[in-house]
């Protein structure tokens, strides 16, 4: 049902979706940009671990069933809910809307990005404020409501940051500008919701092994993979693999931190 509101040379790692370990059987889980390579392979993990997953999307409608019908036939529980994150009636909308449905939302992944690659010296303005608006989307438009939403006690928001809000990447400035004030709005609302049990985290990845990578010159992916300590990009489920770990009841003592997923890149 949708709701509208408004060929690698190194091995792919063995599959960690969850198998008989349903930890968060019951759970109710919405994940932001859900038709996404990075979002689709979260909402694998989610389902694996017993969550109900609400599938959020903006445009792709096509991408979303595609997604909505492969979980369903892995056994899932899922729900389709369009909304425009980037915009503060859409959050509020969505937020109003899994209210409605659920009554609460015990995890929420935001994963959902906005990018437009430009010279800082020469940004395109409103595109770089549409980046900023999609990357704090639900965390800043619906701060208000997810203190109420979340369940108390075992609430669990994760941010899908990118290691581009600390490390200069060339045209990547208004999307590291977005993930850079994030991971600082990570930090606050992790402090102001921690009274109420929520953990509020973030997930910071680096180039991931996906089709948007295959797409790359030879040398350059080349020269990525030089700079990685495993001598490969990570793939999205490596980075899924750890959003599931902050959504897990042992995770419950980190909060505000921001772990990154990029191979090993950071130490050299």
């Amino acid at each position: 049902m949708t709701v509208d509101t408004t060929a690698e040379a190194t091995a792919h790692p063995a599959d960690h979706s969850g198998g008989p370990c349903r930890t968060l059987s019951d759970s109710v889980a919405l994940v932001t940009g859900a038709t996404g390579g990075l979002g689709r392979a979260i909402a694998d993990k989610l389902v694996a671990a017993g969550c109900e997953v609400l599938l959020n999307y903006a445009h792709d409608s096509r991408a979303a069933l595609d997604v909505e019908r492969r979980l369903v036939k892995a056994g899932g529980t899922v729900r389709l809910v369009r909304a425009d994150i980037g915009t503060p009636a859409g959050v509020v909308r969505l937020l109003d809307d899994i209210r409605r449905t659920h009554g609460r939302l015990d995890v929420l992944v935001h994963s959902a990005a906005s990018f437009h690659p430009a010279p800082t010296a020469a940004p395109h303005v409103g595109r770089s404020l549409r980046d900023g608006a999609v990357a704090l989307g639900p965390l800043l438009y619906g701060a208000s409501r997810l203190g109420e939403l979340m369940t108390p006690g075992k609430g669990r928001i994760v941010a899908v940051s990118s290691t581009g809000a600390h490390r200069v990447v060339p045209g990547y400035a208004g999307a590291g500008m977005a993930k850079a004030a994030l991971e600082t709005l990570v930090r606050y609302l992790a402090v102001e919701l921690a009274e109420r049990g929520v953990a509020v985290n973030a997930v910071a990845a680096d180039k991931l092994a996906d089709p948007g990578a295959d797409a790359l010159p030879a040398d350059v992916r080349e020269r990525l993979e030089r700079r990685t300590a495993t001598g490969r990009l990570a793939f999205p489920e490596e980075v899924a693999d750890v959003v599931a770990l902050l959504c897990r009841p042992e995770a419950g003592g980190l909060h505000g931190q921001v772990l990154t997923v990029d191979g090993g890149a950071a130490l050299r």
